[in-house]
């Protein structure tokens, strides 16, 4: 009954401050690991590249090796310009960069860990 009591107490007394269950200290970890604003719209932004699926297959074949807008066009299956627009914003995202060669430009992924996400997250879901 004393604990009931108790469990009560503490229950009102988080209400009373707009919480539930959270205890000051746990409130205040959970408050200090929270990213900071910037941080969050940055990853929001970052994780933006992976909500395509025609950024995920440019992605993947950049993974295995660079490749021109007319070559990864007809790899995927789609036109030219959808290509250089999906490569415009995985540009500005920092996952893929360019590499002029005479007149061509080669796209490539800017860093391994992009791949390495890619995986991950095929392994997460069991493929």
């Amino acid at each position: 009954m004393m604990e009931e009591l108790e469990g009560m107490r503490l229950a009102s007394t988080n209400q009373a401050e707009g919480f539930l269950l959270l205890d000051e200290r746990t409130k205040n970890y959970v408050n200090d690991y929270l990213p900071r604003p910037k941080t969050i719209e940055g990853l929001a932004e970052f994780f933006s590249a992976f909500s395509d699926q025609t950024r995920l297959k440019i992605l993947s074949a950049l993974s295995i090796t660079k490749m021109c807008v007319s070559d990864l066009a007809k790899i995927i299956g789609i036109n030219q310009t959808t290509v250089s627009h999906q490569l415009k914003l995985l540009r500005s995202q920092g996952a893929v960069r360019a590499e002029r060669q005479g007149k061509l430009i080669f796209y490539s992924i800017s860093d391994t860990r992009i791949n390495n996400l890619m995986l991950s997250g095929v392994d997460f879901l069991g493929f």
